[in-house]
């Protein structure tokens, strides 16, 4: 399965809010540290996004918004859930390796199995979030984007290229928006071969590392005649 659709399907991804650091803002360096930091503290979130998927062939972009939360209940676990409110409802359920899509106006359920792919959504559904700035070097080019400001925040903006040919292939670039404060993405791109991208924006009212159940990222009770469709047998 491409990720571009898991990721028109479901994704991704997140802000979490933590004490500011002392270190400085407006450059490549200071950003990375900012992270490395605040990824140490990450166990999960809940906050406001809103989604906007760019189509190059048409130049038309299409927006959703909705609310998020994270849970890493322990290393190697991610549960996650994605409540889209408009335009259309959907609610998005990750749970380890299943992924459930419930369109409440099909009063249907769309299970994925991710296979393979389970460690590359989780990668870049916490994509900045929980990493740490080696683990980040390793994996990908970094380079310096520059001050820019989201949201009226603050933020200095990081270009990242995978080394890997397979993410290459799915994904040709990146962009994270590090909180100069935080430390935390305010906002990620995410660029396609095709030309198509992904761009994700965070509110700043969401709330780190919650008191949240389990059953709570997981999809509501479905009550009456709801069908549910397996996508990849």
């Amino acid at each position: 399965m491409r990720i571009g659709l898991i990721f028109s399907l479901s994704l991704p991804l997140l802000l979490i809010t933590a004490a500011a650091v002392s270190l400085p803002a407006d450059t490549l360096d200071g950003a990375l540290n900012r992270l490395d930091q605040a990824g140490s503290q990450f166990k999960g979130m809940m906050a406001q996004f809103q989604y906007v998927k760019h189509t190059a062939l048409v130049n038309e972009d299409s927006t959703s918004t909705g609310a998020i939360r994270i849970k890493r209940p322990k290393a190697g676990q991610l549960l996650g859930l994605l409540d889209f409110v408009a335009p259309d409802k959907k609610i998005v359920a990750l749970n380890g390796q299943k992924v459930e899509i419930y369109l409440p106006n099909m009063k249907t359920v769309q299970e994925v199995d991710l296979g393979q792919h389970k460690v590359l959504l989780e990668q870049f559904f916490l994509f900045g979030f929980g990493t740490s700035r080696r683990d980040l070097e390793a994996s990908y080019s970094v380079s310096y984007g520059g001050p820019e400001s989201v949201n009226g925040a603050a933020t200095t903006r990081i270009v990242l290229i995978s080394r890997s040919s397979e993410v290459k292939k799915q994904l040709s670039k990146f962009e994270l928006w590090i909180s100069d404060k935080t430390g935390y993405p305010l906002q990620q791109k995410f660029y396609e071969p095709s030309g198509d991208y992904n761009v994700f924006t965070y509110s700043a009212d969401m709330k780190i590392n919650p008191n949240q159940p389990d059953s709570e990222l997981k999809l509501p009770h479905l009550k009456g005649d709801v069908k549910r469709e397996i996508l990849n047998k």
